[in-house]
């Protein structure tokens, strides 16, 4: 296969075999670091959008305070705030956490997973109060408590009006993964930093990246697309 490659880029002096491994290790780098992220946050988003939608003030305005921040405030900001600032820790560096934290990709996944967390709590929460009231009655009539309603109807139905929503947050953290790069993660931004670096060639370097963005994004519209479709499926006009 490398072989084969190599080939087809003989008579290229900027797109060698070397460069384009570069970027394949690039586009690996922020698959892995927008996949943990995105799964993270969604782990994290839930719990925080039914405290978010709850009718205790107290709660519901302790998670408001932390998607205010984190939504009201740039990811790149964020990502600095996290990056440098965990080194002015007192005694960081002499605990057992500083072999993790020393390295870049852990305090950018930090940046990432409170940003998408914030944005998929309000996501969420808004998806949770609009839930018909007759959903939520018809599980009282059945004699569900509030837990068993939104574990069973709530939330299930919630997840499926969020799916639009969340889709676009989810092409969101791809494209803002990119700054990923400005703490010295070589992902596919920084791949193509690398080769304007190398080759003084900015169009080419920077529309190579900017194409397996545009295909990585078109695969995901595709996907949430289907999935859309499958679990809306219910909702379609009877033949």
């Amino acid at each position: 296969m490398y072989e084969t490659i190599e080939n087809l880029l003989a008579n290229n002096d900027i797109f060698t075999l070397t460069t384009v491994l570069g970027y394949w290790d690039g586009l690996v780098m922020t698959v892995q670091l927008v996949f943990l992220s995105l799964i993270l946050g969604l782990i994290l988003a839930i719990p925080l959008a039914i405290m978010r939608a709850s009718d205790n003030v107290l709660i519901s305005r302790s998670v408001w305070i932390f998607t205010y921040v984190f939504r009201g405030t740039p990811l790149l900001i964020q990502l600095y705030i996290i990056y440098y600032g965990v080194t002015y820790i007192e005694g960081i560096q002499d605990s057992m956490f500083w072999p993790v934290v020393r390295e870049a990709f852990y305090p950018c996944l930090l940046a990432f997973v409170l940003n998408t967390a914030a944005y998929t709590t309000e996501i969420f929460r808004g998806a949770i109060v609009a839930t018909p009231r007759g959903e939520i009655e018809a599980a009282k009539a059945y004699g569900m408590s509030n837990g068993k309603a939104m574990r069973r109807i709530i939330l299930p139905s919630a997840l499926r009006r969020a799916l639009p929503a969340y889709s676009n947050e989810v092409i969101f953290m791809l494209h803002a993964s990119s700054i990923a790069s400005v703490v010295t993660i070589i992902d596919l931004t920084g791949a193509a930093r690398d080769v304007y670096a190398k080759y003084y060639a900015p169009f080419e370097a920077f529309t190579f990246a900017a194409l397996i963005y545009l295909s990585v994004t078109f695969l995901l519209v595709f996907g949430f697309k289907h999935w859309e479709k499958r679990w809306h499926r219910h909702l379609r006009p009877l033949s």
